[in-house]
């Protein structure tokens, strides 16, 4: 064994992000010999937990821990979730959906958008949706796993992500790492020791008086960034200019409405509220420009538009889009909101755990803490903020909307370069370039800016390799198919009996 191996790995702060963190390092480091892992958390303080919905990256995070799925969705009351409906952000009335997986079929060597702009040309009216199973599935209500099995069907690249109650899925992952070895001591933290010459966090100092010592910490402990902020003034990039809500308020709710697999953003006068229905209850929230509307009509906008009873009083949220400028500082990498914070319009913030701590991973440092090391994971990790910010800003930027000074300010801000340059790419000719890997791809950037409302003004030369009748009959047989396909799958409540992964809450309903 290295004589410089981290021997002592501490996690400040629990929640989501502190148990991904202690479920994912144990599963990957955790027969390491001589590894302790602690997680220090204090049942006398508060998480955030926002993210309730996530994407489907999710899926590679629970493999690697080695999850059953239908026990995971039973214990956390979770559904399924097939993309994101987005209501009144072009204008009053109108929706689309981001959906996971993929439009139509690619055909001439090109991506089937081409096609699709081709027969908008030849006066098709089928809207884009139309060629998404996983649009046309959610709207039903319906669900199945992919089936790579049917190569020819589009149920074999069907995406799908989770919508679970964020403290249980914790509490879920605490059992799981604490199977591993992970050690969890209870206690609030009130002093940080550092090394008098590197500045190396040493220890940190409970209100019992117990010292915790280690060589490597993982701050977890929420927007204060107890570490990385409090202790080591990483510093903080202030996005506010670009995405201007700073406060949120959410809110449980019976169940009421549909119960379909998505996610569903409504914009409002000053931002927009979440709707992510559980087995057990909807999560509502409104994230809100505190510069437009005040909390307290916040709060009535809120409470006027769920589906059924609150169960709680709103919860306040104060927050500022944008991240730690060096999200490692010497000994510590900051993880969630200690990082960061990216508004959940596109369910990012669990992602951005579980992103982080995979390339944590294949950085791990020794004691020696190479500085070559920490400034790709910084590098990476800022990037992939930026990318973020920028399809963030996308659904704001691209609207028509003029009914308030809030929409004012989103349609008429100068967008960041990165984005000016995707925008101007695909209004000539429909062109989406994906940068770098970033996290979204071609058809997420096409699936928002076409419901944006962006309309190319051309498309890809080689859709004219077909004949006009032979696009016009390929689309509208790809839009059966996918129809059909639909039809045939069983609504989410009935995989949820087929596979046992029904909730006792539901169960309970149901007798």
């Amino acid at each position: 064994m290295r004589d410089d191996a981290i021997r002592r790995l501490v996690i400040v702060g629990g929640g989501t992000a502190g148990w991904m963190a202690a479920a994912g390092i144990s599963r990957v480091l955790g027969e390491l010999r001589d590894l302790r892992i602690e997680l220090i958390e204090s049942d006398e303080i508060g998480t955030v937990g926002v993210g309730e919905a996530t994407i489907p990256q999710i899926n590679l995070f629970n493999n690697l821990l080695g999850l059953d799925e239908h026990d995971f969705v039973r214990f956390t009351h979770a559904t399924y979730k097939l993309g994101i409906e987005f209501r009144d952000w072009v204008r009053p009335g109108h929706r689309y959906i981001h959906p996971f997986g993929f439009y139509g079929l690619d055909m001439k060597g090109i991506e089937f958008h081409h096609h699709w702009l081709k027969g908008k040309a030849l006066a098709d009216p089928a809207p884009l949706d139309a060629y998404s199973l996983g649009v046309v599935a959610a709207l039903n209500g319906r669900f199945d796993h992919p089936r790579p099995d049917q190569p020819n069907s589009p149920l074999s690249k069907i995406a799908y992500a989770f919508q679970f109650d964020a403290s249980l899925y914790a509490r879920y992952l605490r059992r799981l790492a604490e199977a591993q070895g992970v050690v969890r001591t209870e206690g609030r933290i009130v002093d940080v020791v550092q090394d008098g010459e590197s500045g190396f966090i040493e220890a940190v100092v409970l209100q019992s008086g117990a010292r915790v010592e280690g060589d490597l910490f993982i701050d977890c402990s929420g927007f204060r960034g107890l570490l990385i902020e409090q202790t080591l003034e990483a510093g903080f990039e202030d996005w506010s200019a670009w995405l201007p809500c700073d406060r949120a308020l959410a809110v449980p709710c019976e169940s009421g409405g549909d119960s379909n697999p998505l996610t569903r953003s409504t914009a409002r006068s000053a931002g927009w509220q979440w709707r992510i229905p559980l087995q057990h209850r909807i999560g509502n929230g409104y994230v809100y420009s505190s510069a437009h509307i005040s909390d307290d009509e916040a709060a009535a906008t809120l409470l006027a538009n769920l589906d059924g009873a609150p169960l709680a009083d709103p919860r306040p949220l104060r927050f500022k889009a944008g991240h730690r400028r060096k999200p490692w500082v010497k000994n510590v990498v900051a993880l969630g909101l200690a990082g960061g914070f990216l508004e959940p319009l596109e369910s990012t913030s669990i992602h951005l755990v579980q992103s982080g701590i995979a390339r944590l991973m294949s950085l791990f440092p020794t004691r020696r803490f190479d500085a070559a090391e920490i400034d790709r994971f910084n590098q990476q990790t800022i990037q992939e903020y930026v990318d973020i910010r920028d399809f963030l800003v996308l659904h704001y930027k691209a609207t028509e909307r003029d009914d308030s000074p809030f929409w004012d300010y989103c349609r008429t801000l100068e967008p960041p370069e990165c984005l000016a340059y995707k925008l101007a790419m695909f209004r000539r000719n429909g062109r989406i370039f994906r940068e770098h890997n970033e996290l979204f791809t071609e058809t997420s950037w096409l699936s928002v800016m076409i419901g944006q409302g962006i309309e190319p003004e051309g498309y890809h030369p080689a859709a004219d390799l077909l004949a006009d009748d032979e696009t016009l009959n390929r689309l509208a047989h790809i839009r059966q198919v996918i129809a059909q396909t639909a039809q045939a799958m069983p609504t989410q409540q009935a995989f949820f009996r087929q596979h046992g992964s029904a909730s006792d809450v539901q169960l309970k309903r149901a007798s």
